[in-house]
């Protein structure tokens, strides 16, 4: 027996390794193709790149993990069963059962390791991915002279060139804008030709051959209307400017930290406690403040109205009084009614934002356990379709991946919205698909054939001859 587990473990272990990371891979491309626009034009380092691919690969396990087991877990029951491995084995006496037995001890094991993976290292990568990601969306683009175009990358400067050498560093007909002081277009360089050179990652020498400066004098009198101006030639001129602006600045992680995603389950708890304390004292303060409101009107008199149901309070007060007081009550009312939407409003965003720590704190089990639903799924429709390589189980995986997927973030987006509970929307895919696993296995150990119409009509048959005795006599 113990031959028989080896050999269906190792049969297991080549598709679970090849189709984690086929699938992990295929995210991952997903993921850059979605952030393209931040990444290009800014002249990240490769190291910086792998990085943020490496962070990304980890926060994509939770997709990728469940997808790899449902794919592998068909393909080897599958394989088996085509090969007749499976036909053997139930000649020889060895149930279905006894055969995914060391595949149900492994998926248990991974499922074990996801839940630790998703409750201490996934929060550690999605804050160092988050983190990283918000420096790169930040740092400005490299710099970029085009030809006719106005460059405006450089604080306080416009710089337009003609057209740029074959070398990417000469540069003709070059004019410069300096805005330095804040007074508009008051300085102006020009220049035939110039070089454009850096000195390390952090200056940028503009070296201007043959050109001339204009520059615009303050008006010191008010009464004339005349504006002086400067104008000096030379024949070269060395301009520095900083560049340390366009280098990446890397954040401190502990902004992020306060981030649902971005914490362990003990963190969750501890937040989601201080959360629900101070949406019961909001509630418990509007309370309190509405009916310090009621109480400023005169009970005294609304006690002796009440006296006479008929009576209008009003009657009361004199006449002269009637028109404050109805005024009075009118912007009592509208205040009182702006301040419960204002209440009504914040408590509604508490409570979302207590949602979605309660819904990270389900994820980190639904994982787990999708997981093991995916393998029961997997592992006895490979049994029945007994086909192994990578046609019609990979078509099978991706119809049921697809139908977990969807149902799992329409779960998800009811539960963050309000419309359902968080139980509800987190194990929307885990209460449809565990019948399915539990109908599939069920197929597979009793040797029921899936795919076959008589199989199903077996039962009707049986009821309609019982219903007309007749029919089977004849």
């Amino acid at each position: 027996m113990k031959k028989l587990h080896k050999l269906v473990i190792t049969s297991y272990i080549g598709p679970f390794v090849m189709t984690f990371f086929v699938s992990l891979f295929i995210l991952l491309m997903q993921f850059l193709w979605k952030y393209i626009d931040d990444l290009v034009g800014k002249g990240l380092e490769w190291s910086i790149i792998a990085e943020l691919m490496f962070y990304a690969s980890a926060s994509l396990v939770s997709l990728a993990l469940p997808l790899s087991i449902l794919i592998s877990s068909i393909m080897t029951m599958g394989s088996m069963g085509e090969h007749y491995e499976l036909v053997a084995l139930r000649s020889a006496g060895i149930s279905i059962r006894r055969v995914m037995h060391p595949l149900i001890i492994f998926s248990l094991v991974t499922s074990v390791l996801a839940f630790y993976f998703s409750n201490n290292l996934l929060p550690i990568a999605n804050l160092k991915m988050g983190t990283l990601l918000y420096d790169i969306r930040h740092k400005k683009p490299t710099m970029d002279l085009r030809p006719g175009i106005f460059y405006k990358g450089i604080d306080n400067y416009a710089i337009r060139v003609g057209s740029k050498g074959e070398d990417e560093v000469s540069l003709y007909d070059v004019m410069i804008y300096d805005h330095t002081e804040n007074r508009g277009n008051t300085k102006v360089i020009l220049a035939d030709s110039g070089r454009m050179e850096f000195e390390g990652n952090r200056y940028l020498m503009l070296t201007l051959f043959s050109g001339m400066s204009y520059e615009q004098q303050e008006n010191r009198s008010r009464s004339e209307k005349t504006y002086p101006h400067m104008r000096s030639t030379f024949q070269r001129e060395v301009i520095r400017f900083d560049m340390s602006e366009f280098s990446m600045r890397r954040s401190n992680e502990d902004i992020f930290k306060d981030n649902y995603k971005m914490q362990s389950l003990g963190q969750l708890s501890r937040n989601i406690d201080t959360l629900q304390v101070n949406l019961e004292t909001r509630k418990e303060n509007f309370y309190s403040n509405i009916k310090r409101n009621f109480k400023a009107f005169n009970l005294d008199t609304v006690a002796v109205a009440k006296n006479d149901p008929y009576q209008n309070v009003l009657d009361v007060f004199e006449r002269e009084q009637h028109s404050r007081i109805v005024e009075a009550s009118l912007n009592m009312a509208r205040s009182t009614r702006s301040y419960t939407i204002s209440a009504k409003d914040d408590v509604k965003a508490r409570t979302i934002r207590i949602n979605r720590y309660w819904i990270e704190v389900h994820r980190k089990f639904t994982l787990s356990i999708a997981c093991l639903i995916l393998f029961f799924i997997g592992a006895p429709l490979g049994a029945i379709i007994r086909k192994g390589g990578l046609g019609l189980p990979t078509v099978i995986s991706i119809v049921f991946f697809l139908i977990y997927y969807l149902l799992s973030i329409t779960g998800e987006k009811f539960a963050k919205e309000g419309m359902w509970s968080v139980i509800e929307g987190m194990w929307l895919s885990s209460i449809v698909l565990f019948p399915i696993g539990l109908f599939l296995t069920w197929k597979a150990t009793t040797d029921s054939k899936l795919f076959e119409i008589d199989s199903y009509l077996k039962p009707f048959k049986w009821v309609f001859s019982k219903l007309n005795p007749n029919s089977q006599s004849n």
